[in-house]
């Protein structure tokens, strides 16, 4: 995980931990596996008494939302693969009630921009009754730290 996290160029000089950092990299360049991976490092070091913990979860939750969608773009017929817009559509549930109380903004996040978003995809997927994935990789959502 070290070389991984060192590999995502964090900038030494921000306040906010590499692993936080490397998420945002990740998640923009529409590798959200491993944005949940290098968020999850963080979200288990802290445990459940860091005050952080559930907006760490809230993330994690938005990144394995996308993984959904986006192995479901890329495989549509799958037999497992083919299923995820439904699980996607919990998980940004889940993330939009983590990140909630961290509102407006968080560790420098537009946290409410955050939930707008999985309101908008969960609607996305609601409204085409989970038939149709409002993912593309020509249309990567991006996220940042101001």
């Amino acid at each position: 995980m070290t070389a991984f996290v060192a590999g995502l160029d964090a900038d030494p000089a921000s306040a906010y931990d590499p692993c936080y950092q490397g998420y945002f990299r990740c998640f923009n360049a529409g590798r959200y596996y491993e944005a949940h991976d290098v968020l999850e490092h963080l979200w288990l070091q802290g445990g459940r008494d860091d005050p952080d913990h559930a907006f760490y979860k809230g993330l994690i939750q938005l990144a394995g939302a996308f993984v959904h969608l986006r192995k479901q773009q890329e495989h549509p017929t799958h037999a497992k693969h083919g299923r995820r817009l439904r699980p996607a559509a919990r998980l940004f549930a889940l993330a939009a009630a983590n990140l909630a109380a961290y509102g407006p903004r968080h560790l420098g996040l537009d946290v409410d921009a955050v939930c707008a978003l999985c309101a908008e995809r969960t609607a996305d997927l609601i409204r085409a009754n989970y038939e149709q994935n409002p993912w593309s990789p020509d249309g990567l959502p991006k996220i940042s730290l101001a």
